[in-house]
């Protein structure tokens, strides 16, 4: 359950990034990258490593939506059928192991985190410290340090190819490092709107308020 509440605070704190409605960023490939972006597709593989070890504790593999502002979904692939929906008012999410639909209100679910103050029309500079780390392996590297020192998340570090995202990585109060890798990614694509609605299995256990 502990693993499951941090991964879900991790998602909320990526999309509400990618969700941001206002692209106002003195760093030009993050500009770039926000700018005139209403929606995105594209695989991805999710690792958890372990940074007194360099283990990785789990590699998972699927599919991304992002529809702006507030809608979103990941179609795992690997472990199969999971799914993380967010349908403009509440964030949904399917573990068909376990049988069981866990969900919340996007506002209760981003109250208190870094979620919540990216998702506002701010610019990123009032909430983060954005630092430009150069060029490494041919990626355009920046930083984000949340300001707010109660955040579960102490650095974020986002790489461009050019203008497209290609990578996060994220690195948790407890030194664990959480990497998202962005493959065949499509920008502006048409995206069909069922794809950010979410109706329950039948025959599941429903969890949330």
């Amino acid at each position: 359950m502990l693993f499951r509440h941090l991964m879900f605070t991790r998602f909320l704190f990526l999309i509400s990034w990618l969700t941001l409605a206002a692209p106002v960023c003195a760093e030009p490939h993050l500009t770039a990258f926000l700018d005139n972006l209403y929606t995105l597709q594209a695989d991805f593989i999710q690792t958890v490593i372990v940074n007194n070890s360099r283990r990785t504790t789990r590699t998972s593999r699927g599919t991304f939506y992002l529809s702006r502002p507030d809608r979103f979904r990941w179609n795992y692939s690997d472990p199969a059928g999971q799914e993380v929906v967010a349908d403009g008012s509440r964030v949904w999410l399917y573990n068909p192991e376990l049988e069981q639909v866990s969900h919340k209100s996007q506002a209760s679910a981003l109250r208190g985190t870094p979620a919540l103050l990216l998702s506002s029309m701010a610019p990123i500079e009032q909430h983060f410290q954005v630092t430009s780390l150069g060029t490494h392996n041919d990626l355009e590297w920046i930083r984000l340090i949340p300001k707010n020192p109660d955040s579960e998340v102490s650095r974020v570090d986002v790489a461009f190819d050019g203008n497209n995202l290609d990578r996060f990585e994220m690195i948790d109060a407890f030194g664990q490092t959480t990497r998202f890798m962005f493959i065949h990614v499509q920008r502006n694509p048409r995206l069909n709107p069922r794809l950010f609605r979410f109706t329950p299995p039948p025959a599941v256990d429903i969890l949330g308020n």
